[in-house]
């Protein structure tokens, strides 16, 4: 057992000042059976802890259905056997460019502004949802034996609000449910952001990417003593879709990087391994200078450009970093570890069965129900998926105008089961007016919840109604397909039927393996939805790009007979996916 305590101007570790050389490294984006070779590789640039999120959505995607909870207890566990210490940032909310911030569509959807502030209903999600998380961290903290030493309160909160009360309360909860190692914020260098997202008697840390010094200085003149730390350096970028790969000339990072070690600074990398937002979890962000403009969803590699790269490999970051980072480390650094195993030689999956995106819906989703104006996303309990709307224009009528209101996020419109156009939030009004009596459905797609800035949280679907000419259309039907429904046992029960190019639905195949191994599975002439691998949901692709392939792990392939299924949403291209 160890002491780690937070002291006047150093951490320190059974009285002996040490300085934090971290590195985020999400669990829940990295395949468990690669969780030991990431962690080598932190240990091998110089890093002597972890850090991660917990996402609470994930792990709680319908109130009381708690899923593998463990796993952050593993995850410690492998950590521990890494010879790292551990950071844990367990919310509630955690940004981290994932689905709601991590916070679940059942909570935000009910009570949406009151969330993230001192609302009671709040509060008391809070309080159940840490009672089930908490003892796997708490039993795991340096003070009893194991490698945890410090847990965040919240996260970024100056950046959203500025409720002293609910911070308060979240860091009061923490220590009530058995929390003792010591507590911290983080929180970007700007006075408003520190007033609004720090803690009394809590030790703040900043986040950011350069200007160490002039960030220091800021959070100096906040808080006088106490450690200095960069709990995110923002050593990459992520992605979104439709716009340009973003990357970090790797000299610059590792500059920036110096300075803040001669700082005597502490700091986390993030990320230091970056890994893939699998399942369909990638959030979205909004653009603007107040993050309240179009919305900007995240694509699905979290690569961030991190010193360590989606497949596990050291980049030139890695080893520059490495470089600065030898001198302040306790002892010569570890050997780099081999990459993980790559796919011995490419592959071509043909896909020969195909069933309609109305049979799967009709199989795998939720009942349908009517109502007067459409339900929200929130409202038919769909975080990751589809809703398809389906009204009747009235008639006899001439053709008026067709308008999807309060549109989130994407549409492909059908007019008597021909296809007719599709609307975005910025194009909500179909290009043909519409003549009644006609049948219109609407297929929305949520492009991820948004995870930063004041419409975190927002819902999802047709959120304002649908219009003809000015008179809204009431007696919406609506049924919603949740992505995790598409399980092994419920694909087994669909029918087969041919593959077609060019429509949308379920597309499946096979392919064979001699040496499995890591790789990259390109779907050319594809145009957007979701894909598994053996049931492993790889997540989005979208030839909209920049993103053209998605990561693959190798523990997800066999050798031998292998599966591929393929949920295409708007138009099939082709017939077959490559590995490589």
């Amino acid at each position: 057992m160890a002491e780690f305590r937070v002291g006047e101007r150093d951490f320190e570790v059974d009285g002996r000042p040490v300085r934090l050389l971290s590195g985020a490294l999400h669990y829940f984006r990295v395949h468990e059976g690669q969780w030991a070779h990431r962690l080598r590789m932190l240990r091998a640039m110089g890093l002597n802890c972890v850090e991660t999120y917990v996402p609470w959505n994930l792990h709680e995607p319908r109130p009381g259905e708690v899923r593998d909870v463990a796993a952050v207890g593993r995850f410690v566990d492998a950590a521990r056997e890494a010879g790292l210490w551990v950071i844990v940032r367990p919310g509630p909310y955690m940004c981290a460019e994932w689905e709601n911030g991590g916070l679940p569509h059942w909570v935000t959807g009910p009570l949406g502004a009151r969330v993230r502030t001192r609302d009671a209903e709040f509060l008391a999600w809070v309080r159940r949802w840490f009672e089930v998380l908490l003892p796997q961290v708490v039993e795991r903290q340096c003070d009893r034996g194991g490698p945890v030493i410090m847990v965040q309160v919240e996260n970024e909160y100056g950046s959203y609000g500025s409720d002293a009360l609910y911070l308060r309360a979240v860091a009061d909860l923490l220590v009530e449910l058995g929390v003792t190692v010591p507590l911290f914020t983080s929180d970007g260098p700007e006075d408003h952001m520190l007033t609004g997202g720090s803690v009394p008697g809590v030790l703040a840390t900043a986040n950011f990417g350069s200007h160490a010094r002039d960030a220091f200085a800021t959070l100096r003149a906040h808080r006088p003593g106490g450690p200095l730390m960069c709990m995110e350096f923002w050593c990459g970028w992520f992605d979104h879709w439709g716009a340009e790969h973003v990357v970090r000339e790797p000299a610059d990072a590792a500059r920036a990087l110096r300075e803040i070690l001669e700082c005597g600074a502490s700091v986390n990398l993030y990320m230091a391994h970056g890994g893939t937002s699998f399942g369909g979890w990638a959030g979205a962000n909004r653009g603007g200078p107040l993050h309240d403009g179009a919305l900007e969803p995240d694509v699905t590699s979290y690569d961030y450009d991190a010193p360590i790269d989606e497949f596990g490999r050291p980049t030139e970051k890695f080893w520059l970093f490495r470089e600065v980072l030898a001198p302040y480390a306790d002892g010569p650094l570890p050997e780099v570890p081999e990459p993980p195993a790559a796919l011995a030689a490419p592959v071509t999956a043909a896909l020969t069965s195909c069933t309609a995106l109305d049979d799967v819906l009709a199989a795998l989703g939720g009942p349908e129900s009517e109502h007067a104006v459409p339900p929200t996303f929130e409202e038919l309990d769909v975080d990751r998926g589809l809703v398809r709307y389906a009204v009747t224009v009235p008639g006899p009528r001439q053709p008026y105008p067709l308008r999807a209101s309060g549109l989130r996020d994407l549409a492909v419109v059908y007019v008597d089961g021909e296809r007719a156009g599709v609307l975005t939030e910025e194009e909500p009004v179909l290009a043909e007016p519409v003549a009644g009596h006609a049948r219109v459905e609407l297929w929305v797609e949520s492009l991820g919840r948004v995870n930063y800035g004041p419409r975190t949280g927002e819902t999802k679907g047709i959120t304002g109604g649908l219009l003809h000419e000015r008179q809204y259309l009431h007696g919406v039907r609506a049924r919603g397909l949740r992505l995790d429904a598409v399980t092994p046992s419920a694909v087994a029960g669909l029918g087969a039927g041919g593959a077609v190019a060019g429509g949308r639905g379920l597309y499946r195949g096979g392919f064979e393996v001699s040496g499995a191994g890591d790789a990259s599975l390109e779907l050319v002439g594809w145009g957007r939805g979701f894909v598994w691998v053996n049931g492993f949901c790889l997540g989005r692709y979208w030839a909209a790009g920049p993103q053209g392939s998605l990561y693959v792990p190798g523990p997800v392939m066999r050798e031998g007979s292998n599966e591929v299924w393929v949920l295409e949403l708007d138009r099939a291209g082709g017939l077959e996916v490559r590995l490589s």
